[in-house]
């Protein structure tokens, strides 16, 4: 499966090393050009026992690469997990500022179905602003539909699942497909 990490920082560099060393092709995207350059020069920007082994041997199977190129992370990866930092703001709230940048870059530039995961630490709710900041990228391209920008029923605080599941006739509930990009 083809993955993209958005941060490399403590949860984005080790659940990319980790998702690689599944087997996993995992193509881990950051805004720092000087963390980037040092994780492709073989060195490590946190201490984790164990870590610079598995990005090693990953790198060298190659199922794992960095960059700073937005484009490219998100062309890359089916399942795009947003592991940016929420530090507080100044209320003592999570500032999302760096989780919806990396949700609007989704959105700039994707051209097929996606699954993005809120991987950094965020308030309830936030999964809605994701969706909405992406949604909003792609209208702003003239693309509508997009397909579902939303957890399903169930999973949705407060909400209840209202529609009912049809059977296939293979006996399974069909699958939802996005309604594709079209520009």
């Amino acid at each position: 499966m083809n993955i993209t990490i958005i941060g490399t920082g403590y949860v984005g560099l080790v659940t990319g090393a980790c998702l690689a060393d599944l087997g996993n092709h995992v193509f881990c995207l950051d805004v720092d050009h000087t963390k980037i350059d040092l994780l492709n020069r073989g060195g490590v920007p946190i201490y984790e026992p164990g870590l610079k082994e598995v990005i090693e041997r990953n790198v060298e199977a190659g199922r794992l690469t960095f960059s700073t190129d937005v484009a490219a992370s998100v062309a890359h990866g089916s399942v795009q997990f947003i592991a940016v930092g929420t530090p507080p703001d100044e209320d003592g709230s999570a500032d999302l500022q760096y989780v919806l940048a990396a949700a609007r870059n989704i959105g700039r530039h994707m051209t097929d179905f996606k699954v993005v995961v809120d991987k950094s630490t965020v308030p309830v709710g936030t999964a809605d602003k994701v969706a909405a900041a992406i949604k909003a990228e792609l209208e702003a391209r003239g693309i509508r539909g997009g397909g579902r920008l939303h957890p399903p029923g169930p999973h949705r605080p407060g909400h209840r699942q209202r529609r009912r599941r049809r059977k296939s006739p293979g006996g399974h509930a069909p699958a939802l497909r996005p309604v594709q990009p079209q520009p």
